[in-house]
């Protein structure tokens, strides 16, 4: 039997560390890590997120759109470090979250593509909107410094 349970979306702030339940369920103790680094809110995907297919994409939606209308500033990096593949469902998410910080004047920037999503964001010229770092720690000051 498949038990479902609430999200884990943890929410650290200098160096203080809370655990909110979120609304959608998720299945094998998949995490969203949201973290403040300095005038940054950087969303982190746990590892149970390699794979961003529709069951995820609905386990998300709600975490990352919710952080990106309470970013202040509306300043997020989004780290997908641990994902190995995304879709056209995961795209619209980011679109609806990047339109939500766009209203506000804010930024948006994504970090920690593999080969294939990096791909996947160049086709799709994506990487022409966002901005794209390796790293988290360049994401972070690259949204700090507006570039």
């Amino acid at each position: 039997m498949n038990h479902r349970t609430a999200p884990s979306v943890s929410l650290r702030t200098a160096g203080v560390s809370e655990q909110f339940p979120a609304e959608p369920l998720m299945t094998n103790d998949r995490t969203v890590e949201i973290v403040r680094a300095g005038d940054v809110t950087v969303i982190g995907l746990g590892a149970g997120y390699e794979t961003l297919d529709e069951p995820a994409v609905e386990e998300l939606t709600d975490p990352i759109l919710d952080a990106a209308r309470a970013a202040e500033p509306p300043w997020i990096v989004l780290d997908l470090s641990h994902s190995t593949f995304f879709g056209s469902s995961f795209i619209e998410i980011l679109f609806r979250a990047y339109n939500r910080l766009r209203e506000k004047d804010g930024r948006f920037a994504i970090c920690g593509l593999t080969p294939y999503c990096r791909e996947v964001v160049e086709i799709t010229h994506l990487d022409r909107l966002w901005k794209v770092y390796a790293s988290r720690d360049e994401a972070v000051a690259g949204v700090q410094l507006g570039a």
